[in-house]
């Protein structure tokens, strides 16, 4: 179940922001924040439901990882980086509140800690992957942060939206990778027991 949650919801969420990025009006990759596509009046709904979904399908995914392999700190950072996709997505970038950002950068952190802390559960290719994925996400994230508080531009020639990318794929990708390698574990031990 973790598996085909993890991989439904970055999936989900890979397919809507690329087509958002599409149809949104004079979006560009390398200037716009991914945020952006949520108060934008062609791709507010459903990217902010999209973000929603993964949020929640994370903290499910979560849940049933717990079940599996009972690590509290690991079923933290699951609920934690899930509550901050959807209070993302529930208070956009335009919100009067002004606390997006905040669970914009919860969302990230953990989502990224996800995958460096999955790196024990892994082998492999896979082990390599979480953790340069997670790594990546988090070097970025710092960043952007950089980048937000005007102490330093170090975005470069990838722009503001580029270097926010690059703190969502790797976890995305990781998401998709990690999903689909437990869901294949599940149907291994299926057929053995078979």
């Amino acid at each position: 179940m973790t598996g085909l949650l993890l991989l439904v919801a970055s999936a989900q969420f890979l397919v809507v922001m690329m087509v958002a990025e599409a149809v949104a009006p004079d979006y560009s990759m390398h200037e716009n924040a991914i945020s952006d596509l949520g108060v934008i009046d062609e791709t507010r709904l459903f990217f902010n439901a999209s973000m929603f979904a993964i949020g929640l399908l994370n903290l499910f995914a979560g849940f049933f990882f717990y079940k599996v392999h009972g690590s509290r700190v690991l079923y933290a950072m699951f609920v934690l980086g899930g509550i901050g996709a959807m209070g993302a997505a529930a208070i956009p970038l335009d919100s009067p509140i002004g606390i997006h950002g905040l669970f914009a950068f919860v969302a990230f952190f953990f989502i990224n800690l996800e995958a460096i802390t999955c790196v024990r559960l892994t082998k492999g290719p896979l082990k390599v992957m979480s953790l340069l994925a997670g790594a990546t996400g988090i070097v970025f994230l710092v960043m952007m942060i950089l980048v937000d508080s005007n102490a330093v531009d170090v975005s470069g020639s990838i722009g503001h939206g580029g270097t926010e990318r690059l703190i969502a794929y790797p976890a995305l990708l990781w998401m998709v990778a990690f999903g689909g390698n437990l869901l294949g574990d599940a149907t291994s031990k299926r057929q053995t027991v078979a």
